[in-house]
């Protein structure tokens, strides 16, 4: 019998909602199941950045997890690129603000025309390809200009990393309040720095930890392969870049002895920021099944990425490394050591290098930029 002042629904509209929202989820995993097909059945785990995935309960879950990451490819019908200053547009939120920063346009961070120009200090011309070691001095270089993001990029040397040495640049002096407000209206505090009593900015930097490897001459040694794909198990892991000789991919995880990777050689349009800031952002995601090439064909050129937010992240890295990466007591992957290596020249973070030109006037010729190696004309994000 029906309660007084209470009112009923019938099951049919009760059930109506939740039988559109089960058959939307249904429709979904039936596609992503589909771009799926091409992995085996199998019980060994999957692992994509850090993250596990068991084929043989859900498969649709690892592709939720690959198109959730940025894909960037190659496009066409971009502007050439040269140094003509192009008029700003109103910043949008920070995720679109993410994106803005690899848009294929001459005044973004990230660019391919600032990565090209970039590259030119490192002997690079326009349109020569890049290996994986030059990306990251060229990412350690353009990070400089990237005030909003205030990262700390530490590229290792001679397959070591030094823990002195990367502490040491993550945690900056004190930077004024007045300096810190007109580089950044800045969402410092979401990045880990934090403001003290005295109204300086403090805190530890987050790390873009780049470590470029050669894991064999002609062919990767196949002794490296367990570590290597140990980082991938890694919460710090942004994978890896290498490829084969003139094919450079993203490489983000592992399936037994086969990489997954992200392939850039897929060509599309140009996309800019709408009038409102933001970025129509489908083609930065990756909505089909990952590329897959067994270990061995890996050319043995490659670089290894983390990020550390905190210095804790940094720490359980250490931890990691020591762990699974180092108990190996021949041919190791790379060495981690706590202090500078005496031999070694002093380590001084880099700084930001003083830029003389103002980028309004025509530049006939780089030569003039580049006659120091640091010295580059970055154009405003």
């Amino acid at each position: 019998m029906k309660e007084k002042g209470k009112k009923t629904q019938s099951p049919a509209t009760i059930g109506l909602p939740s039988l559109i929202v089960l058959s939307r989820y249904e429709n979904q995993i039936t596609i992503l199941s589909e771009y799926l097909e091409e992995f085996p059945d199998t019980d060994e785990p999957v692992w994509i950045l850090g993250r596990r995935h068991q084929l043989n309960e859900d498969k649709s879950k690892l592709l939720l997890d690959v198109s959730a990451r940025l894909w960037f490819t190659y496009r066409r019908k971009f502007s050439p690129i040269d140094w003509q200053w192009e008029k700003h547009k109103e910043q949008p939120e920070e995720y679109h603000r993410i994106l803005r920063c690899f848009l294929d346009r001459k005044d973004c961070c990230y660019s391919i025309h600032q990565m090209a120009q970039m590259g030119v200090g490192e002997g690079k011309s326009i349109g020569e390809w890049f290996g994986p070691n030059t990306v990251a001095q060229v990412l350690k270089k353009l990070a400089l200009f990237d005030e909003w993001n205030s990262l700390a990029v530490y590229v290792s040397m001679d397959n070591t990393v030094v823990i002195e040495d990367i502490k040491k640049m993550c945690w900056s002096p004190p930077q004024s309040s007045g300096t810190a407000h007109s580089s950044a209206h800045l969402h410092r505090s979401a990045l880990g720095r934090n403001r003290n009593t005295a109204g300086l900015c403090t805190g530890w930097k987050p790390l873009l930890l780049i470590i470029p490897l050669r894991l064999g001459i002609n062919h990767i040694n196949p002794v490296y392969i367990d570590a290597f794909k140990e980082c991938f198990k890694m919460p710090q892991s942004l994978g890896a870049l290498g490829g084969k000789p003139n094919n450079a991919y993203y490489f983000i995880g592992f399936l037994g002895n086969e990489l997954i990777y992200l392939d850039p050689h897929t060509t599309q349009s140009f996309v800019d920021s709408e009038e409102n800031g933001t970025v129509d952002d489908q083609s930065f995601h990756c909505q089909q099944a990952p590329h897959r090439m067994k270990i061995m064909n890996l050319d043995p050129s490659v670089a290894l990425g983390f990020f550390c937010k905190e210095e804790c992240d940094f720490d359980n890295w250490c931890s990691l490394v020591q762990k699974e990466i180092l108990k190996q007591q021949s041919l190791r992957m790379f060495e981690l050591v706590q202090k500078h290596p005496p031999h070694w020249p002093p380590f001084i973070p880099p700084t930001k290098p003083e830029v003389t030109t103002t980028g309004a006037e025509l530049i006939e010729s780089t030569d003039k930029l580049f006659e120091l190696e640091e010295e580059f004309e970055i154009l405003s994000v």
